[in-house]
C-alpha cells in the first residue's frame, strides 16, 4: 500500500515540474515582458547588409519594423527535456511527478550570453528550418511569428498549470494552518502534563529528603545538648575575655577621637588653603585671560599701523647660466638709520637705445624709483621673508582673515616664494609650510590656555577662468570643471568649492603630503620666460576654527595663500602657430583677473558701494579675504635680469598702487 504524502510535498513536486517546464528555450519573451532591444539597435543589426547591397551596386529599400531583437537561452547539450506529466492531485501524482524529477538528469550549466546575441532556436516537434539569407527579412519575420505563435500556445498551457498548482497550494496551505493550530494545542497540553510530573516529583523527593533529616535530627539530639553544654562553659569564659578586650577598645577609641578631632581641624585648614589656592589661580587665570586678549588687541593695533594692505618686494638672485646685470641696474638704497635698517626702497634704472642726445651720444639711463613696506634683495633667505610675516599669520589664530598674494612676471620667483625649492631642504621651504608649522605650534601653546583649534586644508587652482581640484585623486583627477564657487548655506557669507576636498590637517607631514600632490596635478607650461610656467592661480586656503570651552568664546578665520599665474603682455605683433594659440587664451584669462583684482583693491580702497568681485573667479573666492575685515599683503616678485626690466616695471608700478590703497579696519571674526 503506498503511504499517505502530504499536501505540502504534493505541491512542492508541482512546482519543481513547473520550474523544470518554464526553462524550455524560447526565441521569443514571454507575454508581457519588456523589449530588450529598439529598433536603433536592430538597425544596428541590418547594418552590414546595406553595405553589402552598396557593395554590389544595388539599393535595397530595407524597412524599420518596431519588432524588437530578443534574447534566447540556448539549449545546452545534454540537457533533457521535461517530460509532460499529467495534471493530478493526489498522493499517487505527486509522487509520479518526484519521481518524473528524480529520474531526470540535471544538464550542464546554462552559459551566460552577451547582450545582443541570438542562439539558435530548438526543434520543437518539427524539423529544423534552413537558415534564410541575411537580406531575407520578410522570411525571418515570418519565422519569428510563427515560433511566436508556438510559445504563446505553450504559455498558455502553462498558465493554466500554474493555476491548477496555486490551487493546490491554498489547499495544502489551510491544511497545514488546521495541523499546525493541532499540534499547538496537544504541545501545549504536552508541556503542562510533563510540568505536573516534574513537580510531583520533585514535591516526592523533597519529602524523601525531609524524612530522612528529620531521622538524623532525631539521632543526633542527644548528643547535641552535651556539645551545647560544653560550649556553654567555653562562651562564659570567652565572655570574661571579650569584656575586657571591649575595656581595651573603648580606651583605643577614646584616643582615636582625640586624634579625629585634631585631624578634622588639620582638615579643615586645608580645605581654607585649597580655596585660596583656588581663587588666586581663578585670578591668575583672569589676568592671563585678559593679558592674552590685551595681546591679541596690541596686536592687531601693531598691524593697522604697518597698513591692513601692505607691499613687499622681492628681488630673486641670478640663476646659473644667465647674464649678470650690469652695475647700477639694481639699488636698493639704506633707510633712514643707515644700513641698520632692513630696505624699503628699490632704485631700477632703464635705458633707452631709441633716445640720444644731438651729439649722437647715447642718453643717460631713466632711473625709477619704488618705495614698499618691505624690500628683500636678492641674498634674502626664506626664513628671513617670513619672520616678516609671521605676526600677520598669526592674526589668523586671533580671528581675522589674511591673504598673501604672490605677484609677478613668470620665472620671478613667485612659486618658489610660497612653496619652496624642490628636494626637501628645510632652508628653501616656502610661505606654506612655515606658516602652518608656525600656526601649529602657536595652536598647542594656547591649548594650555584653554583655547582648542581645528584646521581644515583645501587647494584648488583657477586656469582659464575654471576651478579646478588639486587634491583631486584617483577617478576625481581631470574633472576640475565640475567645481563651482557656492554660498556654504542660506545667508551664510562664507564661500566653498563644489566637489573640491577639504582636508583636515594637523601636522607638518600631512601638509606635505598634499602640497606634493598639488605639484603634480597643478597646469604648467614651457613659455618663453620658463621652461615650466604656472599657467593658473593656485589657492591654498586653511579654515581656522578656534574655542574656549571654558569662556564661551568662538573664531574662525580664512587663510588664503595664493600663487598667482604670471602676468606677461601680449605682443600684438606676434606671429602665432598653433600650438601657440593655446598659450595666448591662457595668457588673456590670467591678464583678466589680474586686472579685476586691481579694481577690487581700488574699489575698496575708494570705499565704493559696489566692488566687483564676480568679475573673476579668483575674487569671488577670494572675496571674504580682500574686504574691511581683512589683513592682506601681496610679494611683487621681480628678476635681476636687463632683458626683463620691461615686464619689471610693470609689476613695481601695479604694486605701487596697491600700496597706495587703504582698507577699512579689520574686525575679528568671533562669536
Amino acid at each position: 500500500m503506498e503511504p499517505q504524502r502530504s499536501p505540502l510535498l504534493e505541491v512542492k513536486g508541482n512546482i519543481e515540474l513547473k520550474r523544470a517546464l518554464a526553462k524550455a528555450p524560447s526565441r521569443l519573451p514571454l507575454p508581457g515582458s519588456r523589449l530588450k532591444r529598439g529598433p536603433d539597435q536592430m538597425e544596428e543589426d541590418l547594418e552590414p547588409e546595406k553595405k553589402r547591397t552598396r557593395g554590389l551596386g544595388t539599393k535595397v529599400a530595407t524597412s524599420r519594423p518596431r519588432a524588437t531583437a530578443l534574447t534566447t537561452v540556448p539549449q545546452t547539450q545534454g540537457q533533457t527535456a521535461v517530460p509532460k506529466v499529467p495534471r493530478k492531485t493526489g498522493p499517487r501524482c505527486s509522487a509520479a511527478i518526484a519521481t518524473v524529477l528524480k529520474n531526470q538528469k540535471p544538464g550542464p550549466a546554462v552559459p551566460a550570453q552577451k547582450p545582443g546575441t541570438t542562439a539558435a532556436p530548438p526543434a520543437v516537434g518539427r524539423k529544423k528550418p534552413s537558415k534564410r539569407p541575411a537580406w531575407d527579412l520578410k522570411g525571418q519575420l515570418c519565422d519569428l511569428n510563427a515560433e511566436l505563435k508556438c510559445c504563446r500556445e505553450r504559455t498558455q498551457m502553462l498558465d493554466q498549470e500554474n493555476q491548477q498548482l496555486r490551487n493546490q497550494l491554498r489547499e495544502a496551505q489551510q491544511q497545514a494552518t488546521a495541523l499546525g493550530t493541532e499540534r499547538r494545542t496537544l504541545e501545549e497540553e504536552l508541556a503542562r502534563m510533563r510540568a505536573q510530573a516534574e513537580q510531583g516529583q520533585q514535591e516526592l523527593g523533597n519529602l524523601s529528603a525531609r524524612v530522612l533529616e528529620l531521622e538524623e535530627r532525631l539521632g543526633t539530639q542527644e548528643g547535641l545538648v552535651q556539645e551545647l553544654q560544653k560550649e556553654q562553659l567555653e562562651l562564659q569564659e570567652e565572655r570574661r575575655g571579650l569584656a575586657a578586650q571591649l575595656e581595651e577598645q573603648e580606651r583605643r577609641l577614646q584616643a582615636s577621637e582625640a586624634a579625629l578631632s585634631g585631624s578634622q581641624a588639620e582638615l579643615a585648614s586645608l580645605r581654607q588653603e585649597a580655596a585660596a589656592q583656588a581663587d588666586l589661580l581663578f585670578k591668575r587665570e583672569e589676568r592671563l585671560h585678559g593679558l592674552e586678549m590685551e595681546r591679541r588687541r596690541l596686536h592687531n593695533q601693531l598691524q593697522e599701523l604697518k597698513g591692513n594692505v601692505r607691499v613687499f618686494c622681492r628681488v630673486r638672485p641670478v640663476l646659473p647660466g644667465e647674464s649678470t646685470p650690469p652695475p647700477g641696474f639694481l639699488l636698493f638704497p639704506s633707510g633712514p638709520s643707515g644700513p641698520s635698517d632692513p630696505p624699503t626702497r628699490l632704485s631700477l634704472s632703464r635705458s633707452d637705445e631709441r633716445r640720444g642726445t644731438l651729439s649722437g651720444a647715447p642718453a643717460a639711463p631713466t632711473r625709477h624709483d619704488f618705495s614698499f613696506d618691505r624690500v628683500f634683495p636678492p641674498g634674502s633667505g626664506q626664513d628671513e621673508v617670513f619672520e616678516e610675516i609671521s605676526m600677520l599669520v598669526q592674526s589668523a589664530l586671533d580671528g581675522y582673515p589674511v591673504c598673501i598674494f604672490a605677484y609677478g612676471q613668470t620665472g620671478s620667483g613667485k612659486t618658489f616664494t610660497m612653496e619652496g625649492g624642490p628636494g626637501g631642504d628645510p632652508q628653501v621651504e616656502g610661505l606654506i609650510p612655515r606658516a602652518l608649522r608656525h600656526l601649529f605650534s602657536v595652536a598647542q601653546e594656547l591649548s594650555g590656555q584653554g583655547w582648542t583649534y581645528s584646521f581644515v586644508a583645501s587647494y584648488v587652482e583657477i586656469y582659464n577662468e575654471t576651478v579646478r581640484d588639486l587634491l583631486a585623486t584617483g577617478t576625481r583627477k581631470g574633472h576640475g570643471g565640475e567645481c563651482e564657487i557656492r554660498r556654504a548655506g542660506p545667508g551664510s557669507e562664507e564661500l566653498t568649492v563644489t566637489n573640491a576636498r577639504y582636508v583636515p590637517v594637523s601636522c607638518e607631514r600631512e601638509v606635505e603630503a598634499l602640497l606634493h600632490l598639488a605639484r603634480q596635478n597643478r597646469a604648467v607650461a614651457r613659455t618663453a620666460q620658463n621652461e615650466r610656467s604656472s599657467r593658473s592661480h593656485s589657492v591654498f586656503q586653511l579654515q581656522i576654527s578656534g574655542e574656549h570651552a571654558g569662556r564661551g568664546l568662538q573664531c574662525a578665520a580664512p587663510l588664503s595663500l595664493v600663487d598667482l599665474a604670471g602676468s606677461e603682455r601680449l605682443d600684438p605683433g606676434l606671429a602665432l602657430g598653433p600650438g601657440e594659440r593655446e598659450r595666448l587664451r591662457e595668457t588673456q584669462a590670467i591678464n583678466s583677473s589680474l586686472s579685476t583684482l586691481g579694481l577690487v583693491i581700488m574699489a575698496l580702497s575708494n570705499k565704493e558701494s559696489h566692488v566687483p568681485y564676480r568679475n573673476s573667479k579668483l575674487t569671488y573666492l577670494l572675496q571674504n579675504s580682500l574686504g574691511g575685515s581683512a589683513k592682506m599683503l601681496m610679494f611683487v616678485n621681480i628678476s635681476p635680469l636687463e632683458e626683463n626690466v620691461s615686464e619689471s616695471l610693470n609689476s613695481l608700478r601695479f604694486a605701487s598702487k596697491v600700496n597706495q590703497c587703504v582698507i577699512g579696519t579689520a574686525q575679528a571674526n568671533r562669536k
